[in-house]
């Protein structure tokens, strides 16, 4: 059996659809009820935007680290989920759009390597392997060439 780590999270709730609660995880404490659009008091986060944060930490980091390989440090990202709310609510997509910003000197294979890279984190991180099957994750880069007055 492979080296497993073990991660723990407290939580407790008061109420119903109008209820709230909170949680406590690590370096993460936060308040949580049910968001407004899916009609509770939008008090703190809510599981969509933690799944949300969770598969766009893990991308992130996993991107970063196949990034610094290639000598780039620093990258920005947007997220975006998507939640059908019929009579069952269903996560039923993730949007990654990654900004990674490469010096000027980066040749087109250089650059598609960048490219790569930001296809093949979503393909190696832990989170977006547990949603894959259930939950369609699409990542869209954005190569910038940095500002060549910096």
């Amino acid at each position: 059996m492979p080296n497993q780590q073990h991660f723990e999270l407290k939580a407790n709730w008061q109420g119903g659809l109008q209820g709230s609660g909170q949680l406590e995880a690590g370096g993460l404490t936060a308040a949580i009820s049910v968001p407004v659009p899916l009609g509770g008091p939008g008090i703190g986060t809510n599981p969509e935007e933690l799944l949300l944060g969770a598969a766009a930490t893990c991308y992130l980091i996993t991107l970063g680290t196949l990034l610094q390989r290639q000598g780039i440090e620093s990258v920005q990202l947007k997220s975006e989920i998507f939640v059908s709310t019929g009579t069952s609510m269903h996560v039923h997509k993730i949007i990654h759009r990654p900004v990674v910003t490469f010096p000027s000197f980066f040749s087109s294979e250089q650059r598609d390597k960048l490219r790569k890279a930001a296809i093949r984190a979503e393909q190696t991180c832990m989170i977006s392997k547990a949603l894959r099957g259930n939950v369609e994750v699409i990542v869209e880069p954005e190569l910038l060439l940095a500002d060549s007055s910096e």
